[in-house]
């Protein structure tokens, strides 16, 4: 041990956040990923996956993913450019650019790293990148490594967007590229891209959608905020997940025009520098696109709606604080750190698995437990977890 105190900062480090109540505890689970999952011998009712249209643990999901793994191999032992693409790569990256109405995709390994090799191989320091100040952290660290000049603006607000966008142009921006989240993950708001797409229009600029928290249950056929908000023609570029909605596994795209996802293709280094994503995780993924756009997808949709109503007014009913929205993610405001991974454990002990989140993911002063229902929860269970959330809501004096 040749630096002890550099040990010892870290063992501070982590006692400080366990003292705040920031430490974020990790539940082992003993059964696939669905709306119900096994914990400590225990099934408990889930209401923290983004597992949206209940996907993950589908049989015909699963069973793409073996047929694929025993037509394909597990991997391909390299990145796409030496010698490891397959035409199943191929296949999913025109399934996913159809389905969202754009040219051509791309796969990354994870969604994260679509959002964090997307800027730099397309923007110089002659150009500006305005990005949403509650854009997911992939967003941020990907326009930390552009050299574009940054502007933000204050989240789904347009006035700001618009005066972040003049200042951008009198600076002599070459070319302004606007980014947002489609959903914002912790808050369930959709962003306002019908304004969005206008201010756009009006000062020449392009824009980039992340739809992780959209693709597969959002807009006509669950293809997302884009066609939710009747915009499709208008954005540019799109990022995403196969590891929500669409399938549950992992991995990323960024979807866009032909010219743009071929110059992705030479220089976005997260691409040209991790191994290809497994014929397992494209195997499924195909499928789950292919449910998403069925009838099935649409009864599917359906169930996400009727359970989220339902949550809403049950939760509202008892007391708690809610933010407002129509998506399937239901913040439950509790406000104190402390008191908000208190509630989650009580939770978890009454029968349900349900995430505090607090700073530095969201605001101090704004914990909460996030909770999102899923087409995978029976009307049952959405009443059932209302309950338990009540009682423990009601023991812990959160609500009266």
């Amino acid at each position: 041990m040749s630096d002890p105190d550099f040990y010892s900062r870290v063992a501070a480090t982590l006692l400080n956040i366990e003292t705040e109540g920031l430490l974020k505890p990790e539940r082992v689970l003993e059964s696939a990923q669905g709306g119900m999952v096994r914990i400590g011998g225990r099934d408990i009712i889930n209401l923290c996956a983004n597992n949206y249209l209940g996907l993950a643990n589908d049989p015909r999901v699963v069973e793409a993913a073996i047929e694929a793994t025993h037509r394909w191999g597990a991997g391909l032992a390299s990145v796409r450019f030496i010698c490891g693409t397959q035409s199943i790569h191929k296949e999913l990256e025109a399934s996913i650019a159809a389905y969202l109405g754009l040219e051509d995709a791309i796969l990354f390994a994870a969604a994260f790293d679509a959002n964090g090799g997307v800027f730099e191989p397309l923007l110089g320091n002659q150009d500006a990148i305005v990005s949403d100040s509650l854009n997911h952290a992939s967003i941020i660290d990907g326009v930390r490594l552009s050299k574009a000049q940054r502007y933000r603006y204050r989240t789904n607000d347009m006035e700001d967007l618009e005066a972040q966008l003049k200042a951008a142009r009198e600076a002599g921006a070459r070319t302004i590229l606007i980014a947002t989240d489609g959903v914002f993950s912790m808050d369930g708001t959709i962003a306002d891209l019908q304004m969005i797409a206008a201010l756009a229009e009006r000062y020449g600029a392009i824009t980039l959608v992340d739809d992780c928290h959209a693709s597969g249950f959002i807009g006509p056929k669950g293809r997302g905020t884009l066609h939710a908000c009747g915009v499709e023609a208008q954005i540019d570029i799109v990022t995403g997940t196969f590891g929500k909605a669409l399938g549950g596994a992992m991995g990323g795209f960024v979807a866009g025009r032909g010219e743009v996802i071929a110059l992705l293709r030479q220089r976005a280094r997260p691409y040209l520098f991790s191994n290809a994503l497994t014929p397992a995780v494209c195997g499924a993924s195909l499928a789950a696109i292919e449910i998403a756009e069925s009838a099935e997808g649409d009864d599917r949709r359906a169930r996400i709606a009727a359970n989220a109503r339902q949550f809403r007014t049950a939760m509202s009913a008892a007391g708690f604080e809610l933010l407002p929205g129509e998506h399937p993610i239901i913040p439950v405001m509790i406000h104190d750190a402390g008191r908000a991974q208190q509630m989650a454990a009580a939770l978890l002990e009454a029968g349900i698995l349900a995430t505090g989140f607090s700073y530095p993911v969201v605001p101090h002063g704004a914990a909460r437990i996030r909770t999102q229902m899923s087409a995978a929860l029976s009307a049952e269970q959405v009443t059932r977890a209302a309950d338990i959330f009540a009682e423990v809501g009601r023991q812990l004096e959160i609500i009266p």
